[in-house]
């Protein structure tokens, strides 16, 4: 945890939050509600009584999205200007608090008699469309507001965005009230799913968990050549993982690893793109991931376990790709690691961090063998707080106890903040019918040809990545997009959603919104669109991946995995040429010249590429092109 010091805030929340000072009102306010919320959490997860009566799971719905919306206008201000809790955000917390608790007493009714209050439902359903604008900005409130309006207007769309009509009073009925809207998937994520490995990332990163993992980076990678960009890959691949957020991982490793590989040589841009494609991939890499792998794992009805598994290679050969293009770079330009003095000691650091990796790899044999499923990341939760007596530093003192409640609310508050509202867009896209609709026309659209339909879907995903979040972007096409392309291809279900995964993703290191890249350039000092430009080139693994894994399964461990004995040696080679290709340096041949740069790149694609004919060439070609690249180093070297 962090230093025992009640006048400074926590830096991290202090960046997303205005909760200021630990012992201010609205921070001791924002810990008893996180306190009231996980309780009843508690009680109803693990199935314990009240009076002898167990919670129903409307009754809890409405007790977390009262708790923890609440939470959202104390902690979320409404601009960025606002440091303080003003009389409407106070009104606000108050109103969308006791709606829910009147909703929670007549939860029974709701399930039972249909109950309905659509005034009061208008006013939560506009309480919750800010909560998502103050957590994900403007256009995030704007796709969930069109897309929850649009059984309104569905009638007056032609062809497949054509859907069935809804008054506005029916449609507010079916998104507060109903299983299709926030009674249903989405809560159930927030509430349940995720709920406890959220607790459990809070737990980690407030015992100190992101400065061991920091530790230990610099310990295994500092000393090699352009070690500070392979510490910001390891750290915020293990950062991003536990936090579960591309930007809250940008914001807290990016701090300090961008301004180590400044201080290395890195330009600034570069150190912007390492940062914001090694946070995006956190998000997507096992054990924890982020709230999409539970939401997937939910919409295609298998066990987390299975996600997780299937997160494994895409994840290793993303970060393989990553550390690849920087020590290229490093080599080409003659960059070292850090000096001696600077790296700790592995001894070390794994002494004092032999609880967080006991914990992971506890948590990791619960889900995976054990098969907990949400219940894991509580009991890893546990073991956490008794490991944390064995150091002085971690020792639960009030004051930390109190800084934990109050990191793992803020992750929990923002979460919820984001997830909640999306069951607006669920519900409009599930009353209208048109999922169906768009699913035939995309078939239709492509000719019955999978490459076409693949093209339109890659597309699709990148502009529904642009106009909201990646989850937002999932939940749309899981249910349009993904039966298309099982429906005509006759492709892996787990591989099909991960490939929209993905490319729902690249938004946010790609222009023109490149959120991710944008926000480490303004850490940097770098100039945005450069970033950006610098994250795509270093992230293309994941431009190319997907294509992969949804053409053999086995790379998202699924099907025959007999193929990987020869698949997985040829796309790491591919990799290889295309990181060559890319920065101009090929590992152990040297320096590649600028022309033929672009067919070693070709040679990696093709080599990599799942089918016979594509990988022979490839095979040809890059031995072809690695020859050429040996020769001329060595009349270099000659001369």
């Amino acid at each position: 945890m962090s230093q025992e010091n009640p006048a400074q805030p926590v830096e991290a929340e202090a960046d997303v939050t205005r909760l200021n000072a630990l012992f201010s009102w609205q921070s001791l306010l924002f810990i008893v509600l996180t306190v009231i919320g996980l309780v009843f959490g508690i009680i109803y997860i693990f199935g314990f009584t009240i009076q002898g009566q167990r919670l129903i799971e409307a009754e809890y719905y409405w007790i977390f999205i009262g708790i923890f919306s609440a939470a959202g206008f104390i902690a979320l201000p409404a601009h960025s200007r606002s440091k303080r809790v003003p009389l409407y955000d106070a009104i606000a917390a108050v109103a969308v608090l006791g709606i829910s608790i009147y909703f929670f007493l007549h939860a029974r009714e709701m399930v039972i008699m249909g109950w309905t209050h659509v005034p009061l439902g208008i006013v939560m359903w506009a309480l919750m469309l800010e909560m998502a604008r103050r957590s994900a900005g403007m256009p995030f409130f704007l796709v969930v507001l069109l897309l929850g309006l649009y059984p309104v207007v569905a009638h007056h769309f032609p062809g497949l965005l054509g859907g069935l009509n809804y008054e506005f009073t029916r449609t507010i009925e079916a998104h507060v009230f109903r299983s299709e809207g926030m009674m249903g998937i989405t809560t159930k994520i927030a509430a349940e799913i995720i709920l406890g490995f959220l607790v459990f990332a809070g737990v980690l990163i407030a015992t100190g968990a992101g400065d061991f993992f920091i530790n230990l980076a610099n310990a295994t990678f500092g000393r090699f050549r352009g070690g500070p960009a392979k510490v910001s890959i390891v750290a915020s691949g293990f950062f991003g993982s536990l936090s579960g957020s591309i930007f809250s991982n940008i914001a807290g490793t990016g701090s300090i690893t961008i301004r180590t590989m400044k201080r290395v040589g890195y330009p600034p841009h570069y150190a912007g793109a390492i940062e914001a494609c090694a946070s995006t991939g956190g998000v997507l890499m096992p054990p924890v991931m982020g709230a999409i792998a539970f939401v997937m794992a939910i919409t295609i009805g298998v066990e987390y376990r299975t996600v997780m598994l299937a997160a494994i290679l895409p994840s290793f050969l993303f970060y393989l790709g990553l550390i690849l293009q920087v020590d290229a770079y490093a080599a080409k330009t003659g960059m070292k690691g850090l000096e001696p003095e600077e790296i700790p000691s592995l001894r070390k650091v794994l002494a004092q961090g032999w609880p967080y990796l006991s914990v992971l790899a506890f948590l990791i044999w619960g889900l995976l063998f054990m098969r907990w499923e949400f219940y894991a990341p509580w009991y890893a939760c546990m073991l956490m707080i008794g490991l944390s007596f064995f150091r002085r530093e971690t020792w639960p003192t009030p004051t930390r106890i109190l800084e934990t409640l109050r990191r793992i609310g803020t992750l929990v508050t923002q979460t919820a903040a984001i997830i909640l509202p999306i069951a607006f867009v669920v519900s409009g896209l599930t009353i209208t019918g048109v999922t169906g609709s768009v699913t035939s026309g995309l078939v239709a659209l492509g000719g019955g040809n999978l490459y076409l339909v693949l093209l339109f879907g890659v597309v699709a995903c990148f502009i529904m990545g642009m106009a909201g979040l990646a989850i937002v972007a999932y939940i749309f096409l899981a249910v349009t997009l993904a039966p298309a392309l099982i429906q005509i291809g006759d492709l892996n279900t787990v591989a099909v959603h991960f490939f929209i995964i993905y490319y729902a993703m690249l938004s946010v290191i790609t222009p023109p919104v490149g959120a991710a890249a944008f926000l480490a350039a303004t850490i940097a000092g770098a100039r945005p669109m450069q970033t950006c430009l610098t994250a795509m080139r270093l992230g293309v693994v994941i431009y190319f991946v997907p294509l992969f894994f949804i053409f053999q399964p086995a790379l998202v461990l699924q099907e025959d995995l007999l193929h990987l004995v020869y698949l997985l040696p040829s796309i790491i080679v591919g990799i290889i040429l295309i990181a060559g290709g890319l920065e101009g340096y090929l590992l152990k041949f040297g320096r590649v010249n600028n022309w033929l740069r672009p067919l070693m790149v070709v040679s990696g694609f093709t080599l990599g590429f799942p089918a016979v004919l594509t990988t022979t060439i490839g095979v040809v070609l890059g031995v072809l092109v690695c020859a050429l690249v040996w020769a001329d180093n060595r009349r270099l070297q000659g001369a």
